[in-house]
């Protein structure tokens, strides 16, 4: 009798045993990639005239990463994309969560804002509402992120994580300049800025520019413990560099930093391969041209690889400097903010029906500012009065992401980086949405293209609100 019970002991210690001696749950991490390439004749944008594209130079891609604590997943999602409207975020992120269970607040779509993409915001009348229906590349780019997403959870294995920052200055400059006294032109309005948008590379009547570019490179490496490379996130403030042949289609210097940093980082092969992601920061007012020094214009696609490659090289140099962990907490935070529309005096929409009414087209072809701005002026006094503006927190471990659905200037990514309680944060602007250009109250009373009525979309106090709420967001996110 005394030998069954103390079997009974024996066993019941040994349940116990290895309940208690569990291991704690894997981190895991898994990437992919989902074209999203769209047929040839779509409307290419991103300058005053769309035109059809009419080649494809390289594929566009969504590029997903997800990641697992054991407790949480998250999925973060950059789309080779102009940006996105609102409503191909939500339709995705409600896929995403019906075929993985990711919660919907988990996942960070965002897009890079190249200029040689066809559209996934919609129509100049449609930007304007929060809610639409889907256009059929809409739709196609909706279930692409979803699959991606998909086939990320998939290749889930055991991982570590780093974050890693580089400086690389010598690729964005401040677009917006002050200029001497007398030499600044009139706005399409009839009225004079205090600061002009490229004014031009080596314009003699340059003063100083009207702020500071964030030249950080901040990324989150992930690779399988001790072994290979799984994916790199990356975010970096440059607008776009541009310099395509007509009506290519390209993912910008983007995709070809993920080609390059590929080439550096996985020997190839590998199944399933690296993933390199590169997100755009915080770059509303800051592109590629040295407008003090300017450069030799170069043969197409040539400056984009230049920075890409550099990139590429200063992030794997970066990598060899960053310390691995083998686990990072999770969190997400997401809101949609009550923001007003900008507000259209009824002298504007005065002017804006005059000049419709007295405009002709300009021989040759060629953009109209005051007529283009006549229409996006009425639209936007007609819009629907719900903004619906998305921010998103992301928490990995003591890595925290906030995001914008705007072109966001410099300033705000690196208040955000100053002021999160995190000691690894950064922003990736265009994300969930696109709602034109978010200046910082400062920049509203300098003027200039950023804060034109049809391009900047949101009150002037938006910048202000997003940073509360991130901010708010990220501190409820901190252990």
């Amino acid at each position: 009798m005394r030998s069954r019970w103390f079997a009974l002991v024996c066993l019941f210690a040994a349940v116990q045993g290895s309940v208690w001696a569990a291991d704690p749950p894997t981190f895991r991490a898994g990437a992919a990639v989902s074209n999203i390439t769209p047929e040839l004749g779509g409307e290419i944008i991103g300058g005053f005239a769309p035109f059809p594209s009419t080649h494809i130079h390289d594929e566009l891609q969504a590029r997903c990463l997800v990641l697992d604590d054991g407790t949480s997943k998250l999925a973060l999602v950059v789309c080779d994309l102009l940006g996105l409207h609102r409503t191909v975020s939500v339709r995705a992120r409600e896929l995403i969560a019906a075929e993985t269970g990711i919660p919907p607040e988990n996942v960070l779509i965002s897009g890079t804002h190249t200029h040689s993409a066809t559209s996934a915001i919609g129509g100049p009348v449609r930007q304007y509402s929060s809610d639409l229906e889907l256009t059929d590349y809409q739709k196609f780019v909706v279930r692409r992120v979803a699959d991606g997403v998909r086939r990320a959870v998939n290749n889930l294995r055991p991982a570590e994580i780093a974050f890693g920052r580089v400086d690389v200055p010598e690729h964005v400059h401040i677009r917006r300049w002050f200029l001497k006294e007398g030499k600044m032109p009139p706005n399409p309005f009839g009225k004079i800025d205090k600061v002009k948008m490229n004014p031009g590379a080596g314009n003699p009547d340059l003063v100083e520019p009207a702020g500071e570019p964030d030249p950080t490179v901040s990324f989150m490496a992930l690779r399988e413990p001790g072994g290979r490379m799984i994916s790199v996130y990356s975010a970096y403030s440059l607008h776009y560099v541009g310099g395509v042949n007509g009506g290519d289609v390209s993912a910008d210097y983007f995709g070809s930093y993920c080609e390059a940093l590929a080439r550096l980082l996985a020997k190839g092969g590998e199944d399933p391969p690296f993933v390199a992601i590169m997100a755009n920061g915080t770059s509303g007012d800051a592109n590629n041209i040295n407008f003090r020094n300017p450069q030799p214009r170069k043969e197409p696609y040539q400056q984009m690889r230049h920075v890409a490659e550099d990139l590429a090289a200063k992030v794997q140099g970066a990598l060899e400097k960053v310390t691995w962990q083998p686990e990072a907490k999770l969190g997400a935070r997401y809101r949609e903010l009550d923001l007003d529309w900008r507000k259209i005096p009824e002298d504007l929409l005065a002017w804006a029906r005059e000049t419709e009414s007295k405009s002709l087209p300009i021989p040759g072809g060629g953009a109209n500012l005051p007529l283009a701005y006549a229409g996006r002026v009425q639209r936007l006094a007609q819009a629907n009065p719900e903004t619906k503006a998305p921010v998103q927190v992301l928490r990995v471990g003591d890595i925290c992401i906030g995001t914008t659905p705007t072109e966001t200037f410099a300033e705000t990514g690196i208040e955000f980086r100053k002021r999160s309680p995190f000691p690894n944060s950064f922003m990736v602007e265009l994300a969930h949405g696109y709602y034109g250009y978010m200046p910082t109250p400062r920049h509203f009373a300098l003027g200039g293209y950023e804060t034109w009525p049809g391009t900047n979309n949101l009150e002037p106090e938006a910048s202000v609100k997003m940073m509360n709420a991130l901010l708010e967001m990220a501190a409820e996110l901190k252990p």
